[in-house]
C-alpha cells in the first residue's frame, strides 16, 4: 500500500489518488498536505491523533479545512487512553529517559500515530500514506519503521 517518495515515478504518481497524512496542523506538514495535492493531483485525508496536546487538535482541523481539505476527509482520534496503556506505562517500567533526564512522550508516540494512519488508510481505500516528518530529525525514522510492522 505505501510508496516510498525516493521511488516515485510518473507512473507511480499517477495511481495514487488518495493519500492520508498524519497531520499536525503545524508547518512542515500544511506544506506537505498542499505538495501532496500539487504534486500527486490526489485527494488527500489528514490524520490528527490526540495523544494529550490538548488545546493543537481543533486548530489542526480548523486549518486542514483552510487548506481545502473536505470535512469528511478530516480525521481526528483520541489516542491518550491507548498511548498510555499500550506505551507510557512501558516506558516507565523499563525507565527509558534520554540521556538520563528528557521523557521520551512525543517520539514514543509515532509508532501508534502510524499505525492509526495505515488503519484509516485501509478504511478509506487510499493508495500511500504520508507523514510530514523533516529528515533532519528522528521522527522519519519513527513513522516508517512503525509503517512496516
Amino acid at each position: 500500500m505505501a510508496k516510498s517518495a525516493k521511488t516515485t515515478t510518473k507512473s507511480t504518481k499517477k495511481s495514487i489518488k488518495k493519500v492520508v497524512l498524519a497531520y499536525s496542523g503545524g508547518l512542515d506538514t500544511s506544506v506537505i498536505l498542499k505538495w501532496l495535492g500539487d504534486e500527486y493531483g490526489c485527494e488527500v485525508i489528514t490524520f490528527t491523533a490526540d495523544i494529550g496536546q490538548g488545546e493543537e487538535v481543533s486548530p489542526a482541523r480548523a486549518k486542514a479545512l483552510k487548506l481545502g481539505i473536505k470535512p469528511k476527509n478530516i480525521f481526528i482520534e483520541d489516542l491518550r487512553e491507548e498511548f498510555i496503556a499500550d506505551f507510557v506505562f512501558p516506558m516507565f517500567r523499563a525507565n527509558a529517559i534520554y540521556e538520563g533526564e528528557y521523557l521520551l512522550g512525543t517520539s514514543i508516540a509515532r509508532p501508534l500515530i502510524a499505525k492509526r494512519l495505515v488503519e484509516i488508510a485501509r478504511k478509506v481505500g487510499a493508495d500511500a500514506i504520508a507523514h510530514g516528518a523533516t529528515g533532519k530529525g528522528n521522527d522519519q525514522v519513527r513513522f516508517e519503521l512503525g509503517l512496516t510492522r
